[in-house]
């Protein structure tokens, strides 16, 4: 046996050891019901907003703040704090730069919470804020939290006028979680509260003498932000001198669209902003706190808190559908799958298949409700890149009850089909939600207001799509592959919107165009191959930052186990199976694996809103890896002796 056939059979016998010791892990972890489900985690924007909404339910009596809640807030004082950067600020991804509006967030919630104002960690905090610009540089969301308060001056906060209910379907022009978020604050925003804080406290001290004027229009003659900036200014107008009855009526039609998507849902649409606000209107419109909706909707909200002990955090939402859907996929990669483990699973998913229509059918009326949402339950917003990665899993798995099973995937391919957007690529939530003016309101600044298609979601869906059957001869499939090669990067890679980043956006190409059957001899294939390689960490494996998101092109990092898995499966897809990278790359998923068949990832790897709001999910640090490893054995199973 020549060395080189030593090294792939001794890496060979690592990743099936590995493999083995993965599969264990996922057969112990396994939940009754059948699925997996992990932490999912963010920044401590969360942990700030919670003490800001415990402010607004117990305002202070005769100035004096005395919350109910102060245990938790203190929690949420202890959790925040922990997480402080030795430059006083705080960031909103592991080992990032401070972000001047998460660390106002903090300073806000800190002081509130009695940390003395000449505390060290505070003091730290506020000369960084006034570093970066004061309390004028903060994004949208925080100016508008803190008007609520009389804390920032509401003239200087954008409209968010409840009239947009009154046009038609303008408000579907918007991305799915930025209407969840913006109709529900819209009814807070358009009350005025002025909610009272407690005697004395302000925050005049981080705001900078001179700041950077409030919205500042284009010099050019003609832009959608001065057009847009003119429009909030006649709104000020309007919210000062428009009738009354409009506006309570806009209220009113804001009232109901919020009340029905609270039905068939974990709250309104299932992630953590919009079901703030939504107590926060509740609250407003009148309900009492022992009214049956705002029970549920504070019951719903509570349900994301996590308090075990010295770990106290919020999740953003439920990832379980995905994580259970990326796991049973992992899984059924293997040479042998588990299939008494995949069948319990498969038969949970095709209880969570959405039959309603929901708010992507405004776009599409005529089609046949399916698909699967990211949570436990959010009915009206299944999405496309969960409904995917369910039937990549289905695709791999045999439910207890085949007819139902095949009735179900046959509805879910039609509902992606149909989503299609008309550049041939698809999106998370709606089809050709990229009007990009709405880029330009000047709430926008979460960076997330449309869901243009991405390379990512595309890839996954040509996976799906072809792993039922379906090839370049469907003009879907032809479109899918069109747009991923008109999308594809200067530097040979894609764009990931959905995953950190372009490692992200890469993986999930190469796998839709090989699912497709395009060649890996294609030069557009090559040159990804190429890229992939050539950024590869010294130690074997990869990792990005999410500075790749702020700088527009690939920005290294540390090595991480759901980075390397994903940039080992987009070599493998693109035909490299015999590389030194891809060798390395196994080496470092099988060296850097735990006793317990799980690994360690520190770093975010998910993302939310790029730039703004990033996503540690607890599960993708086992679960790729596993991926990565069944594929490759798959492989050299089926090419033993052409090493």
């Amino acid at each position: 046996m020549t060395p080189q056939l030593q090294v792939v059979d001794t890496l060979l016998a690592g990743s099936a050891k590995a493999a083995s010791r993965a599969t264990d892990y996922f057969l112990r972890t396994q939940d009754q019901q059948g699925y997996w489900w992990a932490d999912l985690t963010a920044d401590t924007t969360l942990e700030s907003d919670y003490i800001l909404l415990q402010l607004w339910l117990h305002p202070p009596v005769n100035g004096v703040w005395d919350p109910p809640a102060r245990p938790l807030i203190d929690k949420a004082v202890r959790s925040i704090l922990k997480r402080q950067l030795p430059d006083g600020g705080f960031n909103v991804y592991p080992q990032g730069p401070a972000d001047i509006s998460a660390t106002i967030k903090a300073y806000f919630s800190l002081k509130l919470a009695g940390v003395d104002y000449d505390d060290p960690r505070l003091a730290k905090a506020r000369n960084l804020i006034l570093s970066l610009g004061g309390i004028q540089a903060a994004n949208s969301y925080v100016k508008v939290n803190l008007s609520l308060f009389d804390l920032y001056p509401r003239e200087d906060c954008p409209s968010i006028p409840p009239e947009i209910m009154l046009f038609g379907k303008f408000i579907y022009q918007m991305s799915s979680w930025t209407r969840a978020i913006v109709i529900p604050l819209s009814i807070v925003h358009s009350m005025n509260p002025r909610r009272p804080v407690p005697e004395g406290f302000n925050l005049k001290e981080l705001f900078l003498a001179g700041g950077h004027p409030e919205f500042p229009f284009s010099r050019e003659s003609f832009t959608w932000r001065n057009v847009f900036l003119h429009l909030d200014k006649g709104l000020k107008l309007w919210e000062r001198r428009g009738p009354k009855s409009i506006r309570k009526r806009a209220i009113h039609k804001a009232e109901q669209w919020m009340l029905e998507r609270t039905r068939y849902s974990d709250g309104v649409a299932a992630i953590y902003p919009p079901m703030m606000y939504v107590i926060m209107a509740l609250d407003l419109l009148g309900y009492a706190a022992d009214h049956p909706q705002r029970v549920e909707a504070q019951k719903q909200f509570d349900g994301l808190m996590v308090d075990e002990g010295d770990q106290f955090f919020f999740q953003p939402c439920f990832s379980v559908v995905w994580d259970a859907a990326i796991a049973a996929f992992a899984l059924g990669e293997a040479p042998e799958p588990p299939r008494a483990a995949l069948q319990k699973c498969a038969d949970w998913l095709l209880t969570k298949e959405v039959r309603r229509k929901g708010d992507w059918s405004i776009k599409r009326p005529h089609t046949e409700p399916s698909g699967w949402y990211f949570e436990f339950a959010n009915e009206h917003y299944p999405d496309i890149d969960d409904t995917a990665m369910v039937l990549l899993a289905l695709n791999r798995s045999r439910a207890s009850r085949p007819s139902e099973q095949k009735a179900c995937e046959e509805r879910a391919i039609q509902w992606l089909l149909d989503m299609q957007s008309k550049d041939g690529g698809w999106a998370a939530f709606d089809v050709d939600n990229n009007w990009r003016p709405l880029s330009f309101v000047p709430f926008a600044d979460h960076n997330a207001m449309l869901d243009p298609t991405c390379p990512d979601i595309t890839g996954r869906v040509l996976e799906a799509l072809c792993a039922y059957g379906l090839d370049q001869s469907h003009p879907a499939v032809r479109k899918g592959v069109q747009y991923l090669v008109r999308t594809q990067e200067q530097d040979g890679s894609w764009y990931g919107r959905w995953g950190v980043d372009y490692v992200y956006g890469t993986f999930l190409a190469l796998r839709g165009l090989a699912a497709a059957g395009v060649g890996d001899r294609e030069a557009y294939v090559q040159r990804a191959l190429e890229w992939v390689r050539a950024i590869q960490n010294f130690d074997g494996g990869w990792g990005e930052s999410c500075e790749s998101y702020k700088r527009e092109t690939y920005v290294q990092a540390p090595s991480t186990p759901s980075q390397t898995a994903w940039a080992v499966l987009a070599l493998l897809a693109g035909g490299d199976t015999t590389s030194t990278s891809v060798h390395d790359g196994m080496d470092y998923l099988v060296r850097t694996q735990n006793a317990d068949g799980t690994w360690d990832e520190e770093l975010a790897t998910g993302t939310g809103f790029p730039q703004v709001f990033y996503l540690c999910y607890h599960l993708y640090r086992n679960s790729f890896p596993l991926m990565a490893l069944n594929n490759f054995l798959k492989i050299k199973s089926g090419s033993r002796g052409q090493n």
